[in-house]
């Protein structure tokens, strides 16, 4: 009888340890994500509808910290320009340094160095036809800049309303202080690459680090409530009837 006392006790202490381990694995998932996010990432709201149907009114997105340079066609970035505004903007970029973009081609399609670019995001414009801009425009970005465009290309103010200043509508990549990875609220997670750019010079970008970051948080979470929940479960199933009957006639043997 002596035996199978130490057999159950060393069970219970194994599961302590278990769950111990459990919870502090957990714990530096949980934070270490928080943490790894805090350093990548920084979060937005959308104050306009300029970016719909992409991007809502009052939408929370988390915006990689990145540097100018990394952007290619189709981010839609963060950026600061006081020419446009004295608060940070949401755009989606259309086109880089040296690029000729115009609009629009007999299928109403927006044009990158001659080539047409389809533009799924966009939502129909008059007579339920999609076209890339109601206003017609060609322009060379300079070097080092973007030109950027919001995705409702009937309300945005963006690089069709600044054609006449100096650089031609563009925003130098020194502006930019983030690209939008995710949409957080409404939940839509990741933010599509469009493909439309992707046979252009350069590619598209690939998406940020969200996915392994919120696989982090949520695996930490989850073995934190499971280890920390071992100790009452394994009480209350100490605590059966059952046992307690067994455990007494165990004791009298002895």
């Amino acid at each position: 009888m002596s035996g199978t006392i130490r057999t159950k006790g060393g069970r219970g202490r194994l599961g302590s340890v278990l769950s111990g381990l459990a919870v502090a694995v957990g714990c530096v998932l949980f934070l270490g994500g928080f943490v790894w996010g805090a350093l990548l990432y920084r979060p937005y709201t959308v104050p306009s509808d300029s970016m719909t149907p992409t991007l809502d009114v009052n939408s929370r997105v988390l915006a990689e910290r990145v540097d100018g340079a990394e952007v290619k066609r189709g981010d839609v970035v963060v950026f600061n320009d006081p020419l446009w505004s004295s608060s940070p903007m949401v755009k989606r970029v259309v086109a880089v340094g040296g690029d000729t973009v115009a609009c629009c081609d007999a299928d109403g399609r927006l044009t990158v160095g001659g080539r047409a670019v389809d533009e799924p995001y966009l939502g129909p414009g008059v007579n339920g036809r999609t076209v890339a801009s109601g206003q017609e425009f060609s322009v060379t970005v300079p070097e080092d800049s973007l030109f950027l465009l919001g995705d409702d290309r009937h309300t945005s103010l963006d690089s069709r309303s600044h054609l006449d200043e100096a650089g031609r509508g563009s925003v130098p990549r020194s502006m930019v202080v983030g690209r939008v990875d995710a949409v957080v609220w409404p939940a839509k997670g990741l933010l599509d690459r469009p493909t439309g750019f992707a046979g252009l010079p350069g590619g598209v970008s690939r998406p940020g680090p969200f996915t392994p970051l919120l696989t982090m948080i949520v695996a930490g979470g989850v073995l934190v409530l499971a280890g920390a929940a071992y100790g009452p479960v394994a009480r209350l199933l100490d605590r059966r009837p059952g046992d307690r009957r067994a455990g007494v006639r165990t004791g009298a043997g002895v």
